[in-house]
């Protein structure tokens, strides 16, 4: 998806709910959040926090999930340049267990663990799907946002609703304990 294709989703997303605009009921989960420059992230729409606030009403948190997923991949097997600054928020959000789309915020902050493991270059394979980890430098942002916060990330590990694979990809981020 393309940044005027992600900017357009957004902005149907804010015109069919434009109740989250009003949302005075920011968590803690998302503080913060409305002082980062999305828009100067390259691909990023300005509307990310209201995608996130979004996330916290039941009703518009599943059409906010889907296209705040979409943002936050650059493709089908790259992150986007904004994931790097996103993670910290969906990390608070998949570990809040009010939240209707915890689960599927959590395969995001799977899928994001896996695509931001640093690529072999010996590996023409793992080159020619992923790139190089040299002109994708929001893997780096992201292991560093995942180190950053690794308690978060401890946590998860003890979801019932992760299977053993999804466990294991984000025990392989967070370290040994």
């Amino acid at each position: 998806m393309d940044a005027a294709a992600k900017e357009a989703a957004v902005a149907r997303f804010l015109q069919e709910h434009a109740q989250v605009r009003r949302a005075d009921n920011e968590r803690p989960a998302l503080r913060g959040c409305a002082e980062i420059a999305w828009s100067e992230i390259p691909g990023c729409p300005a509307g990310i926090p209201f995608l996130f606030q979004g996330l916290l009403d039941r009703a518009t948190a599943p059409e906010a999930e889907r296209v705040l997923s979409n943002v936050l991949m650059g493709g089908v097997f790259h992150l986007s340049a904004a994931m790097p600054a996103a993670l910290p928020f969906l990390l608070r959000l998949a570990a809040d267990p009010e939240i209707s789309v915890r689960s599927d915020l959590l395969d995001l902050v799977v899928v994001a663990a896996e695509l931001s493991q640093a690529v072999d270059a010996s590996n023409e394979r793992a080159v020619l799907l992923l790139g190089k980890d040299s002109d994708h430098p929001e893997r780096e942002q992201c292991r560093a946002a995942f180190s950053e916060h690794a308690s978060l990330l401890r946590a998860l590990l003890d979801d019932d609703t992760l299977n053993a694979a999804d466990r294991a990809t984000l025990q392989q981020v967070v370290g040994p304990q």
